[in-house]
C-alpha cells in the first residue's frame, strides 16, 4: 500500500510538475514576470519569495503550477511583463514548453531503462513475461512465467506458435495447457477481438530478455520510444473515430492501477511507465482543444496570423467549451475504468467458481 501510494505520488508529481515547469522556464526566458510558481496544490506547506515569485510546496504534492502576471485578458494591466502583453509568438512558445518537457522527462526515462538494463529483445520461448490488465490471460488466472504447452490440440513450441493461433481465434474458447513449477494445468478462455486489427487478443507478452547497446544506442533507442509511442497513439484514435467505436481510455482509476501494478513489478517497469505516461500528457495537451495548451496555441496562432487581437468572449467561449468536453471525457474516461474493474472482478469469480462447478458434476 505504502509503496503503490509513494509511486502514485512519484508519477502525478513528476510528469505534472516537470509540464508546469517547462511553462514557467520560457515565462522567465521571456522575461515575462511570474507571480506564483508552486509544487504542488491545495494550501501552502513551505513558501519564500524572491523577485516577483512567490515559491510554494503545498499539500497535496499531484503536479504543481505556475501563474503568470495577466494570464487572463480580465486580469491584464498593459503592462510589458505581462503575460497577454507579449506577442502571440512568444505565449505560443510559452504553452509549447509544457509538452516539449513531457517529451524531454519521457526521453528520460527510456534513456534510463535502455542504457541500465539494456534493450528489451522478446524471447522465442512460450513463457509468459507480463500481462495487459483485465485480458482474458489475466482474469483466466495466468501468471507470470507460466509455460505454455498446448492450445486446443496444438503443441506449443515457440512464442509465434502461440501468438498466431490466439490471433486466428477472436471471439472463440480455447483451451490452454501450462506448466507451473513442474505441475500441469489448464484454462479456457476466449480471446478478445482486436477491431483495430482483426485479431484476437488475450493479454500477454513473452518474457524479455535485455541486450546492452552503449551510450549512443540507448538515446536513438530512447528517441524511438517517444515517437513510436506518439505514432502508436495517433493510429489507435484515426483507427477508433474511422470505425466509429468507442477508445478504450484510461482515467484517473485506471492510471494509478497501473503505477502501482509498475511498482510492484520492478524500478525498470515504472520508470519506463513514467515515460510512457509522460508521453500520453505532452500528446494530450498538444491536442487542439480549449483549455488544453494546444488549444491555447489554436488561438495564438489565428492571433498571429490574422493580426486580430482576442477578446474576452473569444477566449472565454473557447474555455467554455474546453471545460464541457474535459468534464465529460474525465467522466467517461471514469466510467471505463469502472467497467474494467467490475468486468474483472467478474471474470475472477467466474474462473474460480469453473473448477468447484465441474468437480461437483463429476
Amino acid at each position: 500500500m505504502i509503496l503503490s501510494a509513494f509511486a502514485v505520488l512519484l508519477t502525478f508529481g513528476l510528469v505534472i510538475f516537470l509540464h508546469e515547469f517547462g511553462h514557467f522556464l520560457v515565462c522567465v526566458k521571456l522575461g515575462v514576470r511570474v507571480e506564483r510558481f508552486a509544487f504542488g496544490f491545495g494550501p501552502e506547506l513551505i513558501g519564500f519569495t524572491r523577485g516577483d515569485t512567490r515559491y510554494s510546496i503545498c499539500a497535496i504534492p499531484l503536479g504543481g503550477f505556475v501563474k503568470p502576471a495577466g494570464e487572463s485578458l480580465d486580469d491584464a494591466t498593459g503592462d510589458p511583463d505581462e503575460y497577454f502583453s507579449r506577442s502571440p509568438w512568444e505565449r505560443l512558445a510559452i504553452v509549447a514548453a509544457g509538452p516539449a518537457m513531457n517529451y524531454i522527462l519521457a526521453f528520460v526515462m527510456f534513456f534510463l531503462v535502455v542504457f541500465f538494463r539494456g534493450m528489451p529483445e522478446p524471447s522465442t520461448e512460450p513463457v509468459l513475461g507480463d500481462f495487459a490488465p483485465d485480458f482474458p490471460a489475466v482474469t483466466a488466472g495466468l501468471q507470470k512465467g507460466d509455460r505454455i504447452v498446448k492450445a486446443d490440440d496444438l503443441e506449443i513450441t515457440l512464442w509465434e506458435d502461440l501468438a498466431q493461433y490466439i490471433h486466428k481465434h477472436p471471439g472463440v474458447p480455447v483451451n490452454i495447457q501450462y506448466a507451473r513449477a513442474g505441475e500441469m494445468k489448464a484454462v479456457t478462455l476466449t480471446p478478445r477481438l482486436d477491431s483495430a486489427s482483426g485479431r484476437g487478443l488475450i493479454g500477454i507478452v513473452p518474457v524479455i530478455d535485455y541486450q546492452r547497446v552503449g551510450f549512443g544506442g540507448s538515446i536513438l533507442e530512447a528517441l524511438h520510444q517517444c515517437w513510436y509511442w506518439t505514432a502508436y497513439t495517433v493510429e489507435q484514435l484515426a483507427q477508433k473515430i474511422y470505425k466509429r467505436e468507442r477508445p478504450d481510455l484510461a482515467g484517473p482509476v485506471g492510471i494509478v492501477q497501473m503505477v502501482s501494478r509498475a511498482a510492484h513489478s520492478g524500478l525498470e517497469d515504472l520508470v519506463f511507465l513514467i515515460g510512457l505516461i509522460s508521453v500520453a500528457i505532452g500528446f494530450f495537451n498538444i491536442l487542439p482543444i480549449p483549455l488544453l495548451d494546444g488549444g491555447h496555441g489554436i488561438l495564438y496562432l489565428w492571433e498571429g496570423i490574422s493580426r486580430r487581437k482576442l477578446t474576452t468572449q473569444i477566449v472565454g467561449a473557447a474555455n467554455s467549451v474546453g471545460l464541457v468536453f474535459l468534464l465529460s471525457l474525465l467522466i467517461f474516461a471514469t466510467f471505463n475504468d469502472v467497467m474494467r474493474i467490475r468486468d474483472a472482478r467478474r471474470a475472477k469469480k467466474a474462473a474460480a467458481e469453473k473448477p468447484v462447478a465441474e468437480q461437483a458434476a463429476r
